[in-house]
């Protein structure tokens, strides 16, 4: 693979989003990557330019110059409405040319209404003839309509990352669409040092994030729900709590509900909270867990793909459709969030999935080699697109 571009990225604070890019990377071996972020000094903080060139997605416009002077031609005279948004990202499509492909980084960026500007960007890198491929994706059935039906049948190729997302693709005419593991599956692990109050194989690993709690279907049920599963496991098990966050940015960030169970428990010497990391780190946390209970997405794939037993905590199709693939089912995987009511539902369901550790932990030593194997063929896909292009 000679160059990949990489877009759009929010920053390496959600450090889902810094796996994707870390193991894409390691996945395709590119002569030259290139990550378009909107948090450049973020994603240095992690490092992630050691990894890939971060770039700016958007560039200044100096009101002084022949660009916004064109820009300002073709909103006000000839109505373009995004000519200064199509300015801004140029800079995405000049970095394309020969043996480029770029790559859109799915995730659930498709998830939260219309996601105009990933269109615009989408539709510049098209016009400059770059091949673009929807990467790693999760997509609710119910969205794909509309304006985002037009842009995903526009998509070179699409990498759908369950098979829930690829079966609603493919029916709605999105027949350039398969389906690989998301890619941060292969993602290594790397072991920092650990936190006093740390049970050597016999810790419960907790995520949560405030994004669940929006999702919640009574006021308060999460946080009532958690509180009791961390007061079940300090009561009637011998096993500690590492509290685990995995994003961190402003309004959305995982320490804040984490920080309510660790002020309220925190006393017991057997409830530790994590600091940030690299998601690297954090992995070799989780794969040091003996279970996970996780809210975030790449938190259960950091555990599923290290053979931890995991509870997913969702609210949309990825969860649901993660969990069905290994485990062919997401029932007792997955609970709903909008199901949480009763203040032991977690609790409940956490001690049903702790009685199938043992068959979880098959399932996990038949599928995981598959995955690794399957995401080993995702060079040998991009080429065979490069070719046709």
């Amino acid at each position: 693979m000679h160059k990949i571009l990489l877009y759009p990225h929010g920053g390496s604070g959600n450090h889902g989003c810094e796996a994707i890019v870390r193991s894409t990377v390691l996945l395709l071996r590119p002569e030259q990557g290139v990550l378009f972020s909107s948090a450049c000094e973020e994603d240095r903080r992690y490092e992630l330019d050691g990894v890939v060139r971060v770039l700016p997605e958007q560039r200044a416009i100096r009101r002084c110059s022949a660009g916004y002077a064109g820009a300002w031609l073709r909103r006000h005279v000839l109505g373009v409405q995004d000519a200064f948004d199509r300015l801004a990202f140029g800079c995405i499509a000049e970095e394309g040319g020969p043996a480029t492909v770029a790559l859109c980084s799915g995730g659930d960026n498709y998830c939260y209404g219309e996601p105009v500007h990933i269109y615009l960007q989408n539709a510049l890198l098209r016009r400059a003839g770059v091949p673009t491929v929807l990467w790693g994706c999760s997509l609710e059935r119910e969205d794909m309509k509309g304006r985002m039906l037009e842009d995903l049948r526009a998509f070179d190729l699409i990498v759908a990352r369950e098979s829930l997302t690829c079966d609603a693709l493919r029916e709605c005419g999105c027949s350039r669409t398969v389906l690989y593991p998301d890619p941060a599956f292969a993602l290594p692990v790397k072991e920092a040092a650990l936190p006093e109050g740390w049970k050597e194989g016999n810790m419960v690993g907790v995520n949560v994030s405030p994004l669940i709690i929006r999702h919640e279907g009574r006021a308060g049920a999460v946080m009532e729900n958690y509180a009791r599963l961390v007061e079940y496991l300090l009561e009637a098990t011998d096993m500690n709590v590492a509290l685990i966050p995995h994003v961190v940015w402003p309004g959305n960030d995982d320490r804040k509900p984490l920080g309510e169970l660790q002020e309220r428990f925190g006393h017991t010497g057997r409830v530790v909270m994590i600091g940030d990391a690299p998601c690297e780190e954090l992995k070799g946390y989780i794969a040091r867990c003996r279970f996970l209970v996780a809210a975030r997405t790449h938190a259960s794939i950091a555990a599923y793909s290290t053979g931890v037993p995991t509870l997913v905590v969702g609210y949309s199709v990825k969860a649901r459709g993660i969990a069905r693939d290994l485990f062919g089912t997401e029932d007792g995987y997955v609970l709903p969030v909008q199901a949480l009511d009763a203040p032991d539902d977690l609790r409940k369901a956490f001690v049903r999935m702790m009685e199938r550790e043992d068959a979880m932990k098959s399932a996990y030593a038949e599928k995981i080699p598959a995955y690794r194997e399957r995401l080993a063929l995702l060079p040998g896909e991009l080429s065979v697109l490069l070719k046709r292009s």
